[in-house]
């Protein structure tokens, strides 16, 4: 028995206007999916009583998922940033086309990256970090074609 695939990364959020904006308006994901789940069934995974759901799902052209998940019944505040050094899940890594356009464009946005894009230390990638509107960690990274 192992792992097959990667299905998808579940992001908690406090504003889905505002996360929506970010992956579908910014990083240009799709919407595949959008509803809100209170079932005995979403109670009992999540461990959650009384829990009730939003969730969007957005997908890359890759069929890669990320979902967005604002606990209506429960609504939290923001955690304390992470920093790319601290321990536990920290960050996710989205693979773009034209980082360059991709950085002036969020620039432009207002959202704020730890530097410009950066040609990796073995010279295969173009590489950024930023962060979406919760915190997390979201890293850019443009494969350079080697001749």
């Amino acid at each position: 028995m192992t792992v097959t695939a990667i299905r998808h990364t579940g992001i908690v959020v406090s504003d889905m206007k505002r996360s929506l904006h970010f992956y579908r308006d910014l990083l240009g994901l799709e919407v595949w999916a959008d509803f809100e789940d209170n079932s005995e069934y979403v109670q009992q995974v999540t461990d959650i009583p009384g829990a009730n759901i939003r969730m969007v799902k957005l997908t890359a052209e890759d069929g890669v998922s990320i979902e967005l998940l604002q606990y209506l019944s429960h609504p939290r505040g923001l955690p304390e940033p992470k920093r790319a050094c601290d321990v536990g899940c920290n960050h996710i890594a989205l693979q773009v086309d034209h980082i360059d356009a991709m950085y002036d464009k969020m620039t432009a946005a207002g959202i704020r990256f730890h530097s410009p894009p950066l040609v990796s230390s073995d010279g295969g990638a173009k590489v950024t970090y930023c962060r979406d509107p919760e915190g997390v960690i979201i890293e850019l990274v443009e494969i350079l074609t080697t001749a």
